[in-house]
């Protein structure tokens, strides 16, 4: 690992030290280009540049993917230093890794499972932002439900042939690869039959057709497999065990809930900075509906340190917890984006606050969509009856 971290190492063993080498580094190489580019995305090619080389500075200075194991260049953090880099971040207006689907939710998958081959070829380049990756998991018939994909891969010789269609990928067309869900074997029920394999997406047959939202990005995109012949070294883990792949992610970001309630802290003092001189901002009804809203993000910010401090302690978290956050998530980020343009008048239909308010009707979607989380609470963490299925 770089000098640069060795020599933060020592001080960086207490919390307080962590956050101060943090700060202090973070202090140094932030720039303003920087937090922009974090702000507008990376729909904007200049802006894929400028965050690739801020991934490139983080894994210098240690600070990529500090709860990765430090063999594969982390710093072995737990819960605790995980939230401090979280908090520190969002202070400084810092974005993360530009592969953040990968570093939280691909890389675990390939620490677990990855062959050392794998490993050795993956990790790093995904992690400095050298390659960009995508995952291919939701499909036009089976959006949060992944045992039901049809994307298929047949074994042929030492190749999978692949055909089928992905949609609502994100940094489809700028990636470089692609773990990517398929159905090996469609003779058992739905997710005993899936395997993931790592698809460069250059290879022949792949088309890429970016699908432009609402908010007038090009967010997402739709994948397209036709014939597609990956080599079957690029399975990762057992032949149909796709599903344990799968439930692999996050198993290293354990405190990266925290990114949700920090994040809706932060528009909200922007929202009400940019409101301040508004003639709404003295109606008590917006008025009371700002206090509402602070309470709300307050009242998530508690739920989430709680379950984080159990984590601390050694307790599993169940399905529900998480399932619990998104709803929370997705419901405060809505009615902040519509408050927000309330606030701002004629002003709040264009510009910043009107992409928010276009933009934030993903939030019951992505992420699995707000009715799957719903059961979700209702059956592993209420205890009630599962949905009846269709006969």
């Amino acid at each position: 690992m770089a000098t640069e971290q060795q020599a933060g190492d020592e001080e960086s063993r207490d919390l307080d030290g962590f956050r101060r080498a943090l700060g202090r580094w973070l202090d140094e190489h932030i720039t303003p280009d920087v937090i922009a580019a974090g702000q507008e995305g990376y729909d904007d090619g200049d802006n894929l540049d400028i965050l690739r080389k801020w991934s490139r500075d983080l894994f210098d200075g240690g600070w990529a993917a500090v709860s990765w194991p430090a063999r594969f260049g982390g710093r072995d953090a737990g819960v605790e230093e995980q939230l401090a880099l979280h908090e520190e971040m969002a202070r400084a207006g810092a974005p993360g890794p530009v592969n953040t689907i990968g570093v939280s939710n691909i890389a675990p998958a390939i620490m677990q499972y990855g062959t050392p081959e794998q490993t050795a070829r993956f990790l790093t380049p995904m992690l400095r932002g050298d390659e960009i990756w995508c995952q291919g998991m939701s499909e036009p018939d089976a959006g949060s439900d992944l045992a039901s994909l049809r994307t298929s891969a047949v074994l042929d010789g030492d190749e999978f042939v692949v055909n089928g269609q992905k949609t609502w990928n994100s940094l489809g067309r700028f990636a470089d690869w692609c773990q990517l869900y398929v159905r090996t074997d469609p003779g058992v029920r739905q997710h005993k039959g899936i395997s993931c394999l790592l698809v460069d997406m250059k290879t022949p047959g792949i088309e890429v057709r970016p699908v432009r939202t609402m908010a007038g990005d090009l967010t997402f995109s739709e994948l397209f497999f036709d014939n597609v012949r990956v080599p079957a070294t690029a399975l990762l883990g057992p032949l149909n065990d796709g599903w344990r792949v799968a439930m692999a992610t996050l198993s290293y970001e354990r405190a990266g809930v925290a990114k949700f309630h920090l994040g809706l802290s932060r528009r909200f003092d922007q929202m009400v900075h940019d409101a301040r001189h508004r003639p709404a901002m003295k109606d008590p009804v917006c008025r009371d509906r700002i206090a509402a809203l602070y309470a709300e993000i307050a009242c998530m910010r508690w739920t989430t340190t709680r379950d984080l401090e159990a984590l601390g302690r050694g307790m599993t978290p169940t399905a529900a917890a998480g399932s619990g956050t998104k709803l929370m998530w997705a419901r405060i980020d809505q009615e902040l984006a519509d408050l927000a343009v309330t606030l701002m008048g004629l002003d709040g239909l264009s510009g910043r606050w009107a992409r928010n308010l276009t933009s934030s009707r993903q939030a019951s979607i992505a992420g699995g969509t707000t009715e799957i989380n719903r059961n979700i609470v209702a059956e592993h963490g209420l205890g009630l009856p599962r949905e009846p299925t269709p006969t």
